[in-house]
């Protein structure tokens, strides 16, 4: 047994490395650096509640497309609005995130950690930024308390004396003007009304429909491949929209593509639609060039989404009849 002990030890230091290591073929980080950050906090010292703007410039290759991915959780920090700008320079581009906040803790504390989603030929890929220390401070000056500068509470209700009706009458009058209005639009939103139903036509019918009508437009041919684009985006994202009961046209690249994932969607091509969001937002928002063939390839992948993902109603069942009659 003590001289197994030995040979059991030197097995196990060898057998563990090779346990811990990657196994082959496993996949990449799929993550992406620019090839410069640069990040501003102005003004650098803010007072408790008063916004402040988080700047953030990224260097990157023109091919590829930064979006902000809003943080579910801030802390001490309250997230009012964000702008984007790009600006494509001869070899990069350069992106520039402007996020405004504001603070409701005192001292240094840190902004929360922002993540980004990247476009790029090789597919969706992630970047993250740590987040950068801002010092708050107080709204009051520091001799506030001994120069008798302290918040005072709220006051009670005070009696303001009326000195005529005239103020009375008035208020009066403009009430019963606008119980006599009301009155008058709940007749007219309940009158009889005569309307002719027009039976909707089925999505594919309508998808299709409307993928003719940009096919017959011929923007590609008239130097319209950006207008094109958004078109055919807008065609799509509206189908998915109505085809899966999800709010599509106001998602982001990322957002629509995090919703179809969540949902039960059989014979969705995800690979293809993937590449499609990617190629239309280089073109539209990129300026990215786009030959007529790839508006062809891109306007079929639209009818071929309509034949692999559309399924019909089923068709209205029958009533069931009572048994017949017999004849004698």
């Amino acid at each position: 047994m003590k001289r197994l002990l030995p040979l059991v030890a030197l097995l196990w230091a060898v057998a563990l490395p090779a346990w811990g290591a990657q196994p082959p073929g496993a996949p990449a980080n799929e993550t992406v650096q620019p090839q410069d950050v640069s990040v501003r906090v102005e003004p650098k010292q803010v007072r408790i509640g008063d916004p402040f703007t988080y700047e953030v410039v990224l260097t990157h290759p023109k091919d590829q497309r930064y979006e902000l991915v809003l943080p579910t959780e801030t802390g001490d920090f309250e997230l009012l609005d964000q702008t984007r700008q790009r600006k494509d320079g001869a070899d990069s581009a350069t992106t520039t995130i402007s996020v405004r906040m504001s603070a409701f803790a005192l001292g240094a504390l840190q902004v929360p950690a922002l993540t980004f989603d990247v476009a790029t030929p090789d597919g969706p890929k992630k970047f993250s930024l740590p987040g950068r220390e801002v010092d708050v401070t107080p709204t009051l000056p520091p001799d506030a308390e001994g120069q008798g500068a302290e918040l005072f509470d709220y006051q009670p209700p005070q009696e303001v004396p009326i000195r005529s009706w005239r103020l009375v009458l008035t208020v009066l009058g403009v009430l019963a003007a606008g119980l006599l209005a009301w009155a008058l639009w709940r007749w007219w939103k309940n009158r009889p009304k005569h309307v002719a139903v027009v039976p909707v036509l089925p999505l594919d019918v309508r998808t299709r429909r409307a993928l003719d009508a940009l096919k017959a437009q011929d923007l590609p041919a008239h130097g319209q491949a950006k207008d094109f684009y958004f078109r055919l985006s807008e065609i799509i994202r509206g189908y998915l929209g109505e085809r899966y009961a999800f709010e599509a046209l106001e998602c982001t690249s990322s957002e629509l593509m995090t919703s179809l994932r969540r949902l039960p969607t059989p014979g969705l091509p995800e690979d293809a639609l993937m590449r499609f969001v990617s190629e239309s937002d280089m073109v539209k928002y990129a300026r990215a060039e786009s030959s007529p063939e790839a508006c062809r390839d891109a306007l079929a992948f639209g009818y071929a989404l309509i034949d692999k993902t559309y399924v019909p109603p089923p068709p209205p069942q029958a009533p069931v009849n009572a048994a017949a009659p017999r004849v004698q």
